[in-house]
């Protein structure tokens, strides 16, 4: 499963393999790189994934992009 959101401006998207959610950065291109400094605990589940790339992100807030949001 690999859902996709707009994290204040960056496409990024979430997949699930195995037990784990690995987080990645998408380009204009669809290559896809790893983001290995965010850890997205396991045992959340689909619907809480933008509420937690908002909190880790939050900083990145801004008028035009005011909160992450699923766009698949």
């Amino acid at each position: 499963m690999t859902l996709r959101f707009n994290v204040f401006g960056k496409r990024m998207s979430v997949s699930r393999i195995g037990a784990q959610w690995q987080l990645f950065i998408d380009s204009d291109t669809g290559i896809r790189a790893r983001v290995y400094d965010v850890v997205i605990p396991p045992e959340l589940d689909d619907g809480e994934l933008a509420k937690y790339l908002d909190d880790i992100y939050h900083e990145l807030s801004c008028e035009r992009y005011p909160r992450v949001t699923q766009v698949d």
